[in-house]
């Protein structure tokens, strides 16, 4: 802890500085740095945040020697503006105010006007010449102080000052006169006396009582709220520190009036003035909202010099600071003083806007635009959301995790047969079910969006709405779904099929009825120029996770550079397909099975040559079949009965094949690598499969195709020279036999904990690695991803983990096995390419890890692209940085 912890700040005697906001909070700063710009600011001294980290971690008290620094302060602070605290004739207020570090508006503890008592009051009414505004001022003062020094319930004033004014017949604060001001105060005082409370007439009590309460503040249930709601943790900050800033009042006639205003837009980002404000008024007022303010314009006609200095400032601030300000003014009796100046908060939308308009204005450079502009912002752009003023009218009736992002409006469907029937008729549904399968990815392909009862961040139903760009909100558990009786309930509310609902992917909220969608601007304009300038900045590589031609050109659009992960299994779903994959699984003899894989040859081989053509001249990373075949089959009688029909075997032995293929453990069981293993005549098909459609489509249009063959779930090196010999003989016999050239790699998919500690081994026989963190994560854990939801808010709620490890990379552990295994791979194959294709591929914490980890390029979902693109960038200038701060 420094020596000093009071900094005081006027006119030619300033102590602090813009850059010293961790001791002074974004307040305190930006007061002190204003007044060094010459800026009207009023004087005063902050009491540093390190007191109130000290303050908590020594049982609510105060360091040695502080009362006597405020003291001094104080003294100091009556010098120059020649009034005296607590004297009768000429008293001093003051404001007590907080201010962090990262600015938390309105969350925590504001007193104003704090001084005044029934001595002082009447001598600020002679000092001004004003009675009605001292004793408007102290009866402001008795109910702040009250409510926010005392604890005191905050309605039993406004119901006093109400009952005032209907007494009175008027509708406005205003509208009392000094006569019914007098009476108030006395009316406040009462209401003291009936809460048992004293107040204090002692000023040197009535400012340290608001110290403890701006300190007390810092841990008020709404400022933590606030930070959990926001990701802001405890350590980032010391605390609030604690300003005492001398009165300007706005409150003392029409010559004065307080205000807020933004240098830009907020809302839009243009390049306007916005604002408003109140004559005859203090701060609280505008916030308040109890009375509706003028437009700033209106201040240029009241009061036009005023305005023009205000302008005037606005612009030297915004250039100084070199961003979109907010700022709060105060005029007294004609005369203008700054008492507040931050960076604004703005929508996404305005965000970017004005970091790339203030780049072409020779503000900012494109480096500082990249990382002035969130990667949720660049996420919440591209997503349809809803209509805000409409989504107020529609009750909330649920909430799940908001899994993923953007806004969707349905009609309720269980089955997703009947969600893909609907959908492809143009009907608005929402796919509702306990949880998705493979089985329902039509459905979810057709429906607006999807909402399960059951399943974390990463579960089947997470992944693939990411995937094709879905709105998902995904573990609604207060939700319980009663599909095959038509409805789900929540608590008391009944949902039937067919009836509307909407969800919100980005805050995970469930409303019952419709609400309108404001469709994304898409990459065009201000964020396509912003994306270009991250693309020159980035060392990473971003691809897409794609499985069909329609994911892929969605991902090109947003900027992706090759599919890093085509899921071949997802294309055996289709309805045209899946009884012909049934028809491998219950061949008798491998004779048999090469028959029914014939049939799905040239499907196959199809759906590649889309993908080929979509991403023409980029690499195309083709996963092997991956997960076992159990979950191709039916599980119900009635399923197996219809199924059984459909191929033509008896309903036992389509049993007894289910039953077979029944694992206690699926993950870690006949699946991936192994599969391929037992069958090589799978891996033959899909290598024919995709060979045959690059060698087609470069005779038929001459484009550049890259094909990447991977191996999913290789754990010893075996395994690979296994099925890579298959892979090699096969595709290099159909290339030669085509006389066309095709380039070619085989490598796998890093997802086994045992593959990253023997990387070594296996990139000798690998031509490159992809690592699949999403398995790596369960095996490395132990977790379930689907079964994670049950426990893990309790880890992250008692603080056993800081963050869900499916969502972001746990980088000491399974971050530290993708460390090893690229640092090893690299090792022995200098020229091995290392990606990763898990869902944290698409995540920015985890590509901060991945840059610095050495990978060559992540994918991820195609709509999250863009947000993979921004991160990259931001990874390298976070690194420069660190290294310019080392």
């Amino acid at each position: 802890m420094t020596k000093k912890l009071v900094y005081f700040f006027a006119n030619g005697s300033t102590e602090g500085k813009a850059e010293m906001k961790d001791i002074l909070g974004g307040k305190g700063a930006n007061l002190a740095e204003m007044t060094n710009l010459g800026i009207p600011v009023p004087p005063g001294f902050t009491i540093s945040a390190e007191v109130c980290k000290y303050f908590y971690q020594n049982n609510r008290t105060y360091p040695e020697g502080l009362k006597e620094e405020v003291s001094k302060a104080m003294k100091k602070l009556e010098q120059v503006t020649g009034k005296g605290f607590g004297d009768a004739n000429k008293p001093l207020l003051v404001s007590v105010r907080s201010g962090a570090a990262i600015s938390m508006p309105g969350m925590m503890d504001t007193i104003l006007n704090l001084g005044l008592n029934d001595k002082t009051v009447e001598g600020l009414a002679k000092m001004t010449n004003n009675p009605r505004f001292a004793y408007d001022a102290y009866r402001r003062f008795l109910q702040m102080f009250g409510d926010t020094a005392l604890g005191m319930p905050k309605s039993k004033f406004e119901n006093a000052l109400e009952e005032m004014k209907k007494t009175k017949g008027v509708k406005l604060d205003v509208e009392l006169d000094e006569k019914d001001l007098r009476k108030l105060v006395e009316i406040y005082k009462d209401i003291y006396k009936e809460e048992n409370k004293e107040f204090p007439q002692d000023v040197e009590k009535q400012l340290w009582l608001a110290i403890d309460a701006v300190f007390g503040s810092w841990m008020s249930e709404r400022a933590i709220k606030y930070r959990e709601i926001n990701n802001i943790r405890e350590d980032q900050m010391l605390g609030t520190a604690v300003n005492i800033v001398a009165m300007v009042f706005g409150n003392m006639g029409d010559k004065s009036g307080t205000g807020v205003a933004f240098t830009r837009n907020p809302n839009t980002g243009e390049n306007v003035i916005y604002g408003e404000f109140l004559q005859n008024a203090q701060g609280e007022d505008v916030v308040a909202g109890i009375r509706t303010p003028l437009p700033l314009a209106e201040l240029k006609r009241i009061m036009p010099s005023v305005y023009d200095e205000l302008i005037g400032i606005m612009k030297k601030l915004e250039k100084h600071y070199k961003d979109m300000q907010d700022i709060e003014f105060t005029i007294e009796e004609g005369k203008l003083y700054m008492l507040q100046t931050r960076s604004g908060k703005r929508t996404s939308r305005a965000a970017i806007k004005i970091a790339v308009d203030m780049v072409h204005e020779g503000l900012i450079t494109k480096e500082d635009a990249v990382m002035r502009v969130k990667t949720e912002d660049v996420e919440r752009v591209l997503h349809p959301r809803f209509d805000d003023k409409a989504r107020a009218s529609v009750p909330v009736i649920a909430k799940g995790l908001p899994a993923s992002p953007g806004a969707a409006t349905g009609r309720v469907i269980f089955h997703a047969a009947k969600a893909e029937e609907l959908g492809r008729a143009g009907e608005q549904v929402i796919l509702v079910r306990p949880e998705t399968s493979p089985e329902d990815v039509g459905g979810m392909a057709f429906a607006q969006g999807i909402l399960t009862s059951r399943g974390g961040m990463t579960s089947h139903a997470a992944v693939v709405a990411r995937g094709m760009g879905k709105p998902a909100v995904v573990g609604a558990e207060t939700i319980e779904v009663k599909e095959e009786e038509g409805f789900f309930r929540v608590n008391k509310t009944i949902v039937k099929e067919e009836e509307w609902i909407s969800i919100d992917g980005s805050t995970g909220e469930i409303l019952l009825g419709k609400v309108p969608t404001i469709k994304p601007v898409g990459l065009e304009g201000e964020v396509a120029e912003l994306l270009e300038w991250a693309n020159q900045i980035r060392r990473l590589g971003v691809r897409a996770n794609a499985d069909i031609p329609r994911d892929a050109e969605v991902a090109r659009k947003f900027g992706a550079e090759g599919i890093g992960l085509c899921r071949t299994e997802h294309m055996f779903f289709e309805k045209d397909r899946i009884p012909k994959v049934r028809k491998m699984i219950v061949a008798k003899t491998k004779e048999e099975r090469e028959k029914a894989l014939a049939e799905l040859l040239p499907l196959q081989k199809d759906d590649f040559k889309g993908l080929f053509k979509a991403m023409a001249g980029y690499p195309v990373t083709i996963r092997l079949i991956d997960p076992p075949l159990h979950e191709f089959l039916p599980h119900d009688d009635e399923q197996i009965k219809a199924t059984a029909k459909e191929l033509g075997i008896p309903e036992k032995e389509l049993k007894d094949v289910v039953e077979s293929l029944n694992e206690l453990n699926p993950m870690l069981g006949h699946r991936g690598c192994r599969l391929t293993i037992t069958y090589p005549e799978i891996a033959i098909m899909q290598t024919r499969a995709i060979i045959g459609a690059a060698i087609e489509l470069k005779k038929e249009s001459n484009l550049e195709v890259i094909p990447e063959i991977m191996i999913p779930l290789v754990g010893h090196v075996n395994e690979l020279i296994f099925l890579k010999k298959i892979i090699k003989e096969v595709a290099d016999q159909m290339i030669k036999e085509s006389g066309v050239k095709i380039d070619y790699k085989v490598g796998t998919m890093i997802e086994v904990p045992r593959a990253c500690v023997t990387a070594d081994e296996i990139a000798k026989e690998a031509e490159f690695f992809s690592f699949g963190t999403n398995d790596l994560t369960q095996m490395t854990f132990a977790f379930s991803r689907d079964d994670v939801g049950k426990f893990l808010p309790e880890y992250l709620q008692k603080g056993i983990l800081e963050h869900d490890p499916f969502k972001s990379i746990d980088q000491v552990g399974v971050g530290a096995l993708v460390e090893m295994g690229t640092k090893k791979g690299k090792s022995v194959r200098n020229n091995l390419k290392v990606g990763v294709c898990g869902e944290h591929g698409g995540d920015p914490k985890s590509i901060h890890f991945f840059h610095k980890a050495g990978l060559d390029y992540v994918s991820c979902s195609p709509y999250r692209v863009p947000v993979a693109r921004l991160a990259a960038a931001q990874a390298v200038l976070a690194g420069k940085t660190k290294k310019s701060e080392d």
